[in-house]
């Protein structure tokens, strides 16, 4: 299936324009992220309190909010879990001081809230659990998500360079380094927490837009065999193969971006991060894969190629030797050999 039926746009002549834009996103991001003094970090990196709740029918999320917003915890993460009949309701607090007596203390305030909002219904809960989530626990899940992230960048930096050049390694994770940038930068102008469900979603982006990105590559790499016999320019071919893929690029991006618009409308407040996120990831990434992978690689080789130039300059400025003429050569002779015919005249 082809939305377009052919396309010519000149996509390297646009790489200009394109960093300007990607360089004003990125800085709005880091600015962002200035103001802010970085992301803001959920519960899973934070630490707080887990709530478990059990109730007898199936309760309503939006009233246990606003049963928690009536003692200041309006801003608890409630979500239900496990299988619909079960009625299960988790809420997770995250503060900035917890401790096991904190913990303790938060329990009869959240039952007793919650107690008063459902009084006139026949909906009995009790508390299953209260449990305390260290600070130490949310470094240790820091760390192993900022690990994910940089494994899951060199796996990539050497797959693309095993399979393509390393080139197209280099054009792919300065694509996937922008793309998670301005998501990231996104969040934090949106104010959304980050959390575990983020670093899944920023995963996401990553294997989405590489995707995307080794689709446009391997038309380079059939291109590059076809035109090279034909004496085709680097920068032809190059458009020519985003333009060649543009159809299916699109297409592909519109279905993901409206299943991800509905989960983002619909599926409800705790996946609001992880589908905004998505959401921005999309769009840079395929954006992305276009304007910023592509033309990393042209200007690689374009500059190996002004380098080779500049090389072989030197090397014929330096083999280059003075031309002496034969006019020059003739002259010595000359005099030497009428020396000698005068000194014979003179002996005779």
């Amino acid at each position: 299936m082809r939305l377009f039926k052919e396309t010519h746009i000149d996509f390297i002549k646009l790489r200009k324009i394109a960093f300007v834009v990607s360089g004003v996103l990125v800085t709005l991001s880091i600015v962002s992220l200035f103001i802010k003094g970085g992301p803001k970090l959920g519960l899973d990196f934070t630490g707080g309190v887990e709530i478990h709740l059990k109730f007898t029918r199936p309760p309503s999320i939006s009233r246990i909010r606003t049963a928690l917003s009536k003692i200041g915890l309006g801003e608890a993460v409630i979500q239900q879990y496990g299988q619909k009949k079960d009625n299960l309701i988790l809420v997770r607090l995250g503060v900035e001081k917890a401790s096991s007596e904190f913990a303790s203390e938060i329990s009869p305030k959240v039952e007793q809230a919650i107690r008063g909002e459902f009084k006139d219904e026949e909906n009995e809960f009790v508390i299953l659990s209260s449990e305390l989530i260290g600070r130490k626990v949310g470094k240790e899940i820091q760390q192993k998500a900022i690990i994910a992230l940089s494994i899951s960048f060199i796996g990539m930096l050497i797959y693309i360079a095993l399979r393509f050049e390393l080139r197209f390694a280099v054009g792919a994770i300065v694509a996937l380094c922008h793309d998670v940038f301005i998501a990231v930068g996104a969040l934090s102008i949106g104010n959304f927490e980050f959390n575990l469900p983020i670093v899944a979603a920023l995963l996401t982006i990553i294997g989405y837009s590489l995707n995307d990105t080794i689709v446009i590559y391997d038309r380079i790499r059939e291109n590059l065999k076809i035109y090279r016999k034909k004496a085709g320019s680097l920068k032809d071919i190059l458009n020519s193969s985003i333009n060649q893929s543009l159809s299916r690029t699109i297409i592909t991006s519109l279905t993901t971006f409206v299943v991800v618009l509905a989960l983002f409308l619909w599926g409800g407040e705790v996946l609001h991060g992880f589908a905004f996120a998505l959401l921005i990831g999309v769009i840079v990434g395929t954006y992305s894969s276009s304007f910023v992978a592509t033309p990393v690689v042209y200007g690689w080789k374009r500059k190996t190629e002004v380098e080779k130039i500049q090389v072989m300059r030197k090397r014929t400025k330096i083999n280059k030797k003075p031309v002496v003429s034969a006019a020059k050569k003739d002259k010595p002779k000359s005099k030497v050999s009428r020396k000698r015919k005068s000194r014979k005249k003179k002996k005779r």
